[in-house]
């Protein structure tokens, strides 16, 4: 499948007619700035996910799709006047991740891996973090909740996060309470997210939103990490407050992804694509974010 779409700017807010081309066969989505040059992009299926985001963009007819870039999530935002246009790529996508899936695990009933396709966003929305010092001033920041990363930007149509956070298990050292700890400056309807690396307090603009934001991540904090999570570190290395704060994921486990390389059980494929990731990020390369 191919055609053109109109494409957000990565610097700026100017959206561009760009040719995608999608192909099953290499497992790929790939836009062209120009028909006869190279790709500018490459996008995986299998680390692409993709979702309606019509609010989010304030433009019928548009998608988001997210995947994996240098070891950092990347956004793409897309839209096209014709509504049929828009769904039947979206399904597209869909039909071939669904069909790769088919041939990985042919053991798998097709309703089960329909359920693990794309996903919507847990949650999305503003909230108020500070920087790692008990000292740093809150600044307001757009939060989505995918899965096991909560990831913060400065706009909800960012290219890239500032930064992300892998959600462990609650037994692991990782929690969320109301309130911030002592010595911290509170703004008001305050949450404080603890992970072994390091505390963030954030704050919302109400009581309900603050609670459902405990709800969700509390939900995925409680949530049995599957074998294949359970090999699988995140470790984020902090530098000097001031200077460069690099993310590193890195994979323990035997073997690269493929086919072959485990056996997934119909459980543990609510996991897949976060696992497609980190073992991406371990083939590729940490992400530099400004420390904040």
């Amino acid at each position: 499948m191919e055609g053109f779409l109109m494409k957000r700017g990565k610097e700026d807010s100017r959206y561009h007619a760009r040719k995608f081309i999608l192909s099953e066969a290499e497992d790929t989505l790939k836009y062209h700035t120009k028909e006869k040059k190279e790709p500018k992009a490459v996008m995986r299926l299998s680390e692409l996910n993709v979702a309606f985001t019509p609010e989010k963009t304030n433009i019928p007819n548009s998608l988001q799709l997210s995947f994996l870039k240098d070891g950092s999530t990347r956004h793409i935002y897309i839209h096209h006047q014709d509504a049929e246009v828009i769904v039947n790529w979206y399904m597209a996508i869909r039909c071939a991740k669904l069909r790769r899936l088919q041939i990985a695990y042919p053991a798998v009933s097709e309703s089960e891996l329909i359920d693990h396709l794309t996903k919507d966003f847990a949650r999305e929305g503003w909230l108020w973090k500070t920087g790692p010092r008990s000292y740093d001033g809150y600044k307001k920041r757009w939060f989505t909740l995918d899965q096991r990363k909560l990831m913060y930007h400065d706009d909800p149509l960012d290219a890239y996060p500032k930064g992300e956070i892998f959600l462990g298990h609650m037994l692991d050292g990782y929690s969320v309470r109301v309130g911030v700890p002592l010595g911290c400056k509170d703004q008001g309807f305050s949450f404080t997210l603890h992970t072994p690396e390091r505390s963030y307090q954030l704050s919302a603009e109400c009581e309900d939103d603050r609670d459902q934001w405990i709800h969700v991540i509390t939900s995925m904090l409680e949530t049995p990490l599957t074998p294949q999570d359970n090999s699988t570190s995140c470790n984020v290395l902090i530098a000097e407050p001031g200077s460069w704060e690099t993310h590193l994921w890195s994979f323990r486990g035997g073997g690269g992804f493929g086919a072959d390389s485990w056996t997934i059980s119909a459980s543990s494929l609510a996991s897949m694509f976060d696992l497609i990731w980190k073992e991406s990020v371990r083939r590729g390369t940490g992400r530099l974010a400004r420390k904040e």
